[in-house]
């Protein structure tokens, strides 16, 4: 089944909030490409190369980067995913999200041509659902808990807060959401790297009177001394997500259980294969693992769905619910039901351009 053709085409969407924001950047917009695969039985592959350049990279380098693999792709054998994998591995350096596009496409393509859900290639599922938490862009308190409290009534029972990193802000943005959604909603925390060890540890004294479950990559991504002082520190589950950018990152910071949990996606790892690996490593540590947010497509969540839902165990919601607050979704629909998202049917990640049938 050898591919016949590559094609890249823009997918740009634009943020129902233009003014979302996060510590380390504000997010109008997305610019990322949709890579498509096509065998010589014209059955076709679909992923998506996430590029938002405050965490994977530009949109213009992420195109440049799949128009200089696709040639490299034709006349190669679609079954041939570890082989194929390598070689993009020795073309290119770095491009995480692009290398994860051509493999999450790879896997797309031979799950439809299979009649199988991509769950299948990766070890078959352990579940049909998966709970979501919701995110809260960085506001002032009282328009976070207005949005916080509009996701509990749509059925999130699991929200994190983006912090900024000034203590006596973040303390009443934590108060204000807590009490508009009362005291059945999860919540999370992530100030994005924007505190220092000893600062959050002493924030945390004042945060935690508002039951919080878990404070996601409170330090700067290479602080791993700090990461580590926090969550031997303080009472509650820490993760680490900036600083979990390899498999490598990954065996380090559980061998050293430098955190309790880790934040893992696709398309920060480079596909589904190394997600998979990094997966292991951490139920093989005794470290929790979460399926994390990364901004685009019903096309892309429906993906990580397929391996989130192949995960031997999921502590926490996971975030594949981002595209519901993104316009302009190409793809069918990929619904949330009070809060959880069920498993599409069909074949490969479960979604297709919208008005076209899945092959």
């Amino acid at each position: 089944m050898p591919i016949v053709s590559t094609a890249i085409t823009p997918c740009t969407q634009g943020l129902r909030d233009a003014q979302w924001k996060f510590a380390r950047a504000k997010v109008p917009q997305l610019e990322g490409w949709v890579l498509s695969l096509t065998d010589d039985e014209g059955y076709v592959g679909h992923a998506y190369a996430h590029a938002i350049p405050a965490i994977s990279t530009h949109g213009d380098g992420a195109r440049s980067a799949l128009e200089f693999i696709a040639p490299s792709l034709i006349g190669r054998d679609a079954t041939d995913i570890a082989s194929i994998m390598e070689t993009v591995d020795v073309q290119l350096a770095f491009q995480p999200s692009v290398k994860a596009a051509v493999d999450m496409a790879l896997h797309d393509l031979l799950a439809r041509r299979l009649g199988v859900p991509i769950h299948v290639l990766l070890g078959g599922k352990l579940r049909d659902s998966v709970p979501q938490s919701r995110i809260l862009p960085i506001k002032a308190p009282a328009e976070m808990a207005a949005i916080a409290a509009r996701l509990a009534e749509e059925g999130y029972r699991q929200l994190k807060l983006k912090l900024a990193g000034d203590t006596s802000l973040d303390v009443q943005r934590i108060a204000a959401v807590r009490d508009a959604v009362g005291d059945d909603v999860v919540l999370t925390l992530d100030p994005n790297q924007s505190y220092h060890a000893k600062q959050m540890i002493s924030a945390f004294s004042k945060m935690e009177r508002y039951d919080i479950a878990l404070i996601e990559q409170p330090v700067p991504q290479r602080d791993w001394a700090g990461l580590k002082l926090v969550t031997d520190t303080l009472p509650v589950a820490i993760e680490a997500d900036e600083s979990a950018q390899t498999l490598d990152d990954v065996y380090r910071l559980v061998t050293g259980r430098v955190a309790d949990v880790i934040n893992l996606k696709v398309t920060k790892l480079g596909g589904f294969r190394r997600f998979m690996d990094a997966a292991r490593i951490c139920d093989a540590g005794g470290v929790g693992c979460r399926m994390g947010a990364a901004f685009g497509p019903a096309l892309m969540q429906s993906a990580s769905l397929q391996a989130a839902v192949a995960l031997r165990a999921l502590p926490y919601a996971c975030e594949l619910s981002e595209h519901q607050h993104l316009k302009d979704d190409p793809f069918t629909p990929l619904p949330v039901v009070k809060g959880v998202i069920h498993l599409p049917d069909g074949p490969g990640c479960g979604v297709t351009f919208a008005g076209q049938t899945s092959s």
